[in-house]
């Protein structure tokens, strides 16, 4: 009887959703419909411009926009029904953000960073490759499995035993399993959507006729601006915890990426007319 909980689960996650990302053909864990994706990421949107200063300047909007465009034409149908907008938010911030329904948000700091269009256009394509990749969607649904299995381990310790001390032993070793399988499988699932967003962003704006060699050099300037912000390099056990690859690997995968993104700049680096 202890296992029907556990069948159970398996269960649920043999009839759960699955999404075949349309670049790199990974398949992951999707329990939220695209539908109550967009929900949320309109609404998410819809808070953020209400509480960051949306930039009212003419010239960093035009540019967003106009590269923005070109990234989701080549994005096509990789994300069906999107209602694009991109956005110019006033801040010193080093960021950019997608959310599902091709809502784009782009900070003026990083317009600063970003010399070059095809800078921009990596960064921008990033961004909604973790869209497209529906990156949100299964950070998410890992995060459920993880809480239901947590619920049906603490279900299974309560039939098994009555003794309060053997269910505190229980709860401990369960936490410290909870801790390993964060640092086992959430992190570095996290970094491998990193990369995998790196190789769609520089897909996507190879596609959309912007040279991808722009992101070893963007990923250059940032690394440079972080050692000179933090004054030191990242430790190992920051790396270990951190839910983005170190800078290094960065910009070594995107350079042995290379070789596989520029005959698509190549073909397609004269079809836009801006």
């Amino acid at each position: 009887m202890k296992s029907i909980p556990f069948l159970f689960l398996a269960l649920t996650l043999a009839l759960a959703g699955c999404h075949t990302n349309p670049v790199t053909g990974r398949k992951s864990l999707a329990l939220l419909s695209t539908a109550e994706e967009m929900k949320l990421g309109a609404a998410s949107f819809q808070e953020i411009r209400q509480k960051e200063k949306v930039s009212a300047d003419t010239r960093s909007n035009a540019r967003v926009t106009r590269i923005g465009q070109r990234i989701a034409a080549a994005v096509g149908d990789h994300l069906p029904d999107a209602k694009w907008e991109f956005v110019v938010f006033d801040s010193d911030q080093l960021n950019a953000f997608a959310l599902p329904g091709g809502k784009v948000g782009v900070y003026t700091g990083l317009l600063k960073l970003a010399e070059n269009d095809s800078e921009l256009a990596i960064v921008m394509g990033h961004e909604i490759g973790h869209v497209t990749a529906r990156h949100g969607n299964e950070r998410m649904s890992e995060a459920m499995v993880i809480q239901g299995v947590t619920a049906l381990a603490t279900t299974a310790a309560d039939a098994s035993t009555s003794d309060p001390q053997k269910k505190q032993l229980y709860g401990l070793a369960f936490g410290g399993a909870s801790a390993l399988v964060t640092v086992g499988r959430v992190l570095p699932h996290s970094r491998a959507n990193e990369s995998e967003a790196d190789k769609m962003g520089a897909i996507y704006a190879a596609r959309a006729g912007y040279d991808p060699r722009a992101a070893v050099t963007f990923w250059q300037k940032m690394m440079a601006q972080k050692k000179a912000s933090d004054g030191k390099g990242g430790t190992t056990l920051s790396a270990l915890l951190s839910t983005h690859p170190s800078d290094e690997k960065r910009i070594a995968d995107l350079r042995a990426l290379m070789p596989e993104v520029m005959p698509i700049y190549e073909k397609n680096k004269g079809k836009f007319q801006d």
